[in-house]
């Protein structure tokens, strides 16, 4: 990492079912939508193979056979203002979801 293009910030992960929707859209989408909007650089969706969540109920995929709500993170990293301005949109739309928040130094590599 060249320290003088380090940058400091947040790793921001939701977690939900890949089914879950807010406002008709799937959340997954309705959250990098909204992160878009706002000038956010880039998220990434992920699909579990399987997972539970706090009602304990045991999603996974089967062979032959895709399991319909298996668990999803949405990863974004962010400045501190960027994740503060994220969650306080999530929090006031309603979002039923989990997030994890940690600190990380992260690097534009390449033509930007």
């Amino acid at each position: 990492m060249n320290p003088q293009n380090l940058q400091r910030g947040v790793h921001l992960t939701f977690y939900c079912h890949s089914r879950a929707r807010h406002d008709g859209v799937l959340l997954s989408e309705w959250l990098l939508e909204q992160a878009k909007q706002r000038g956010i650089g880039g998220g990434s969706v992920f699909r579990a193979i399987a997972g539970f969540g706090r009602h304990g109920v045991l999603h996974e995929e089967q062979f032959f056979e895709l399991a319909d709500d298996l668990p999803v993170k949405i990863e974004f990293l962010l400045r501190d203002d960027q994740a503060a301005t994220l969650l306080q949109l999530v929090r006031d739309a309603g979002v039923d979801a989990t997030y994890a928040r940690w600190p990380a130094d992260f690097e534009m590599l390449g033509r930007h």
